[in-house]
């Protein structure tokens, strides 16, 4: 089982709300708003490491943290044949691979 704290986290300021929000990239139903950054962490932290609590009392299995999976560089991307097209007509004309020219872009 994954401790809370392998698990991505990202806090923002709200500031229609004007409050914290922390956020879990794996579990994103979750958050947890404070009024400062530090509490927010926390507060996510310590919800997710609840959940994982849960899950674990009910043999479910939780979601892999992105630090432990393993990403082989690779994405298949689907467009348009138009797109296609354009995209290797901007390649050529650029000297470059189509991969290059869209990874550039990213």
């Amino acid at each position: 089982m994954p401790k809370a704290e392998e698990y991505t986290y990202r806090v923002l300021w709200l500031a229609d709300d004007e409050v914290f929000m922390g956020t879990a990239a794996e579990f994103p139903s979750l958050s947890h708003a404070a009024d400062s950054q530090k509490a927010a962490l926390e507060g996510i932290v310590e919800l997710v490491a609840d959940v994982l609590a849960d899950m674990e009392e009910r043999g479910e299995h939780p979601p892999i943290p992105f630090g432990r999976r393993p990403f082989s560089g690779k994405y298949a991307l689907r467009m348009s044949t138009e797109q296609h097209r354009r995209i290797a007509m901007e390649a050529a004309e650029q000297g470059v691979s189509i991969n290059q020219l869209l990874v550039s872009r990213i």
